[in-house]
């Protein structure tokens, strides 16, 4: 089978947006970046009313008159819907409006065609718009998808003309299923080899132009791209990285969901989705400056459900500069973080992030007296390492004495994998590590928040 061909972008599109009284409203400005980051030329938006759809067009007969009136009009070559049609809703008002339809999944789908950049992710995309466009292969306007040459909703990394043999259709999508889960076996064997290793994996997960992309830069010190667009970056991108505090870690950044994703396209990336499965930690960062912030936060939550992400959860409120918030930490139990307001642009707040995250993986945070052999200087190379050190002074016995903040569960395992005593290291404090790291007492060396 060949390739789509892509044409430039730029076509003139009419949006509808509809507000149904028995469904989940719809955010008009979000329809429009998403028509304008699959590259449609935007002459007029349409905002319909309605109590339910209507089962033949999904909107009124009136006002598939009054957009065929404006079609004509404005010479446009595309209506957008911002909801999802059935097959034969897309027909019929095709065949009323003389020009192409596509509906949400179909512009979600183009987008993703037009940023896929990996293999994983191409042939992800080639899946979901092979199970979507499965149900249109007869369409009213154009006639087959032989005759299709690609344009907005119908641009993809991997067909270029979808046949229209359901047959041969449903051999591709087998094809294309082996091989993501040959994708998937490469990256079970990445994540044994970490989870043998003993080595976290944190995975940035939020709703689209979120800020995940610049935040995972800041922190990877990566140049993966990042705009402010919708959808700017679509496969994964994994790096190992030295958080301080914890040591080595695997950092994640993942496809940003938007409100109404369709269950198939979900499915569809499950294999990028898998990192977010599989997490020690998930970084939710949410767009602290967006007037739809509560909305985008339950649609991440219910994709996060819909694949059953069970990690613990870290809410990252992301561009305090733009919000006015401060820079802060909000604890939902002692010593158990909730909330971590920064700034990815501006680094505002990025301590205290890495404080959240360093009390979400290795539990409370304290200081502690170490006094440290000269032979014991690897032990004290790691601990530079991770960057808990605070304070350093040698001893009239040629003994290095040092003042550390950090988890007491990680100390414990770093004195340990260096086969040191405890009671020469911590003095007193070595009884602390004679039981169980969850009965730890607070005590006045214990961080205050």
């Amino acid at each position: 089978m060949e390739n789509i061909t892509q044409r430039q972008s730029g076509e003139r599109a009419v949006l509808v947006s509809i507000s149904v009284q028995m469904l989940d409203d719809l955010d008009a400005e979000e329809f429009q970046l998403l028509a304008q980051s699959a590259g449609a030329e935007i002459l007029e938006h349409i905002s319909v009313q309605r109590n339910k759809p209507d089962p033949k067009f999904f909107i009124g007969s009136g006002k598939v008159d009054e957009i065929a009136e404006l079609v004509q009009e404005l010479e446009a070559e595309l209506v957008i819907f911002d909801h999802s049609l059935s097959p034969a809703q897309e027909r019929n008002l095709e065949r009323i409006l003389k020009c192409r339809v596509i509906d949400r999944t179909g512009l979600i789908l183009d987008i993703f065609a037009l940023r896929a950049r990996t293999h994983e992710g191409k042939l992800q995309v080639e899946l979901a718009q092979l199970k979507h466009l499965s149900t249109r292969l007869i369409r009213g306007f154009t006639g087959n998808l032989e005759q299709q040459k690609g344009g907005i909703g119908l641009r993809g990394p991997g067909e270029s003309q979808l046949e229209t043999d359901r047959r041969l259709i449903r051999v591709r999508i087998t094809q294309l299923k082996d091989k993501l889960v040959k994708v998937q076996q490469t990256r079970l064997q990445g994540r044994a080899a970490r989870q043998k290793a003993a080595i976290p994996t944190i995975s940035l997960v939020g709703y689209t132009n979120a800020g995940k992309s610049t935040l995972f830069n800041i922190l990877a010190k990566s140049d993966v791209y990042a705009a402010d667009q919708l959808f700017a970056t679509l496969d994964p991108t994994l790096r190992r990285l030295e958080w301080d505090g914890i040591g080595t870690v695997v950092l994640a950044d993942t496809v940003g969901f938007v409100r109404n994703l369709q269950h198939d396209l979900v499915e569809s990336f499950k294999a990028t989705l898998e990192e977010t499965l599989e997490a020690t930690l998930l970084l939710h960062v949410i767009d602290s400056n967006s007037p739809n912030m509560d909305e985008q936060i339950e649609a991440v939550e219910s994709v996060l459900k819909e694949i059953g992400a069970d990690a613990p959860i870290l809410h990252v409120y992301n561009k305090i500069d733009l919000s006015g918030d401060a820079a802060k930490i909000i604890y939902k139990a002692p010593d158990v973080p909730d909330r971590v307001y920064v700034s990815a642009h501006s680094g505002q707040g990025l301590e205290l992030l890495s404080q959240a995250v360093q009390q979400c993986l290795m539990g409370q945070l304290q200081h502690f007296d170490l006094v440290l052999k000269p032979a014991y200087g690897k032990l004290r190379t790691q601990l530079y390492t991770l960057n808990v050190i605070q304070s350093e002074h040698y001893d009239e016995q040629g003994n290095l004495q040092l003042t550390v903040c950090m988890a007491p569960n990680k100390l414990e395992q770093l004195i340990k994998q260096a086969h040191l005593p405890f009671d020469e290291i911590l003095g007193k404090k070595a009884t602390l590590f004679q039981r169980p790291l969850e009965e730890f007492e607070l005590n006045d060396t214990t961080i205050s928040h």
